[in-house]
């Protein structure tokens, strides 16, 4: 049975793969398409809207629903709490502060932007995104040896997301009108900006992180079961949950650098896979996740690009469509056990 929903997500991704490429503002023929992926350009213009376009953001897309997917599961397990996600720790408020940094603080000091500079503009806001990421991550990793409770980091984590955007507010205050644009764009997110070289690293980066979340399946089984029984089992607790928010806190720190914060998709997505599979076990939860990661996300670009919009619409206004209701109903779903008892 488990089976049968694994090939059917695997399906739906491929397929899901081949509908983003046909649909968009410009309608590209089955038959066309696949010529174009088999190397046969005899269109130029539409071989250049697949292969430039429509297929790096189908790759992106899937990978980055996939790592923000298993980023969310993993901070689900490690705060036992159903509600939390890959942005619960400020990890993605490190990437905007970065970013702002970048596009706000360099416009206001040197009067020119560095995001205005083109290529080395985006290549200089991946790098603020990556540093700011893991200087959040750095912090939360110090803090979490110095207190034991998941309860107090939580908070802790949420006090810097709020830090973050405090500074992240003074900045657009203090900037111009035409950067504070260019930062509210980059924060709507997108799988667009991701193309050539620049996508092939990220799919490759996220082909390697992704394996290495796995690895901690055993370990995520466990936490599970209590700090205490864990620890009965031979689990050392502080270390187990240090490798379970680096690999998360790093899943994150990429994808935005990338692709801007996503938000929605790895509160929600666990949830998803949890209802489809009905099991605690990561070791299914943990490939079905990012599956259903994969999917969702190629849903949210399909729907962001349908014909009708002009260029696209924000992902995180697709995403938030769909993570909203997911999180209502799990929110209800809570009430009525809680009534239960």
């Amino acid at each position: 049975m488990r089976l049968s929903r694994f090939i059917t997500l695997v399906v739906s991704i491929i397929v899901l793969m081949i509908v983003n490429m046909l649909i968009g503002s410009v309608r590209i023929p089955v038959a066309d398409v696949c010529r174009i992926l088999l190397g046969d350009d005899t269109n130029e213009i539409w071989t250049n809207i697949i292969l430039q376009s429509r297929l790096p953001q189908a790759l992106t897309a899937i990978v980055a629903g996939a790592g923000l997917a298993v980023s969310g599961l993993q901070m689900q397990t490690v705060f036992r709490n159903p509600l939390a996600g890959p942005s619960v720790l400020g990890i993605s408020n490190g990437s905007a502060l970065g970013v702002a940094f970048v596009v706000l603080l360099s416009g206001r000091i040197g009067g020119v932007a560095l995001s205005r500079l083109g290529y080395l503009g985006d290549a200089a806001m991946s790098v603020a995104a990556i540093v700011g990421a893991l200087a959040v991550m750095l912090l939360i990793l110090w803090v979490s040896q110095k207190v034991k409770g998941n309860v107090t980091l939580l908070i802790i984590g949420v006090m810097i997301g709020y830090l973050a955007n405090a500074i992240i507010g003074v900045l657009k205050f203090l900037s111009p009108e035409e950067d504070v644009k260019a930062f509210v764009v980059w924060g709507l997110g997108s799988f667009s900006r991701v193309s050539g070289d620049e996508m092939i690293l990220f799919v490759v980066l996220m082909c390697i992180l992704l394996p290495l979340a796995c690895l901690l399946i055993k370990s995520m089984n466990l936490l599970l079961l209590g700090d205490r029984y864990a620890a009965n089992l031979g689990l050392n607790i502080r270390r187990a949950r240090m490798l379970v928010i680096i690999s998360s806190g790093v899943l994150v720190a990429i994808v935005t650098a990338y692709c801007g914060p996503i938000m929605f998709i790895g509160l929600a997505v666990p949830h998803l896979a949890r209802a489809i599979f009905r099991t605690s076990d990561h070791a299914i939860l943990m490939p079905a996740t990012a599956l259903c990661g994969a999917v969702l996300a190629l849903v949210c670009n399909l729907i962001a690009r349908m014909p009708g919009f002009e260029g696209a619409l924000p992902v995180n206004s697709v995403t938030a469509l769909v993570g909203a209701p997911v999180i209502a109903m799990v929110l209800f779903r809570r009430r009525k056990e809680d009534a239960g008892e």
